[in-house]
C-alpha cells in the first residue's frame, strides 16, 4: 500500500467515522470500540481527533460521549452528499 492509498482510504474511513456517529452522539466505549485500531497505516479515530472533528464531552446520566464538531460536520457536508436517511 502506497502513502497516497493509504491517505486515501483513511480519508474515506474518516468520512464513514462522521456519518456513523451522526448528528446526535454516541457513548465513548461505543464509538472506541467500533473504531479504534491498532494499525498504524490505518489511524482513523487519532487522525479523526486531530483535525478536531470530534467532540468528547460528558451528559449527566449518559457519561461520556463523543459528537461530531462544527468542523467535522463541515468536512462531511463538503465531501459527501446527504444520504436521505
Amino acid at each position: 500500500m502506497t502513502g497516497t492509498a493509504s491517505a486515501d482510504t483513511v480519508d474515506a474511513l474518516l468520512l464513514d467515522l462522521l456519518e456513523w456517529v451522526g448528528p446526535g452522539a454516541r457513548p465513548y466505549d461505543e464509538v472506541l470500540e467500533a473504531w479504534r485500531t491498532s494499525c498504524p497505516r490505518l489511524p482513523v479515530w487519532e487522525e479523526a481527533h486531530a483535525r478536531g472533528f470530534l467532540v468528547r464531552h460528558r451528559a449527566e446520566g449518559q457519561g461520556e460521549l463523543i459528537s461530531v464538531s462544527a468542523a467535522g460536520a463541515a468536512h462531511l457536508a463538503a465531501h459527501r452528499a446527504p444520504s436521505g436517511r
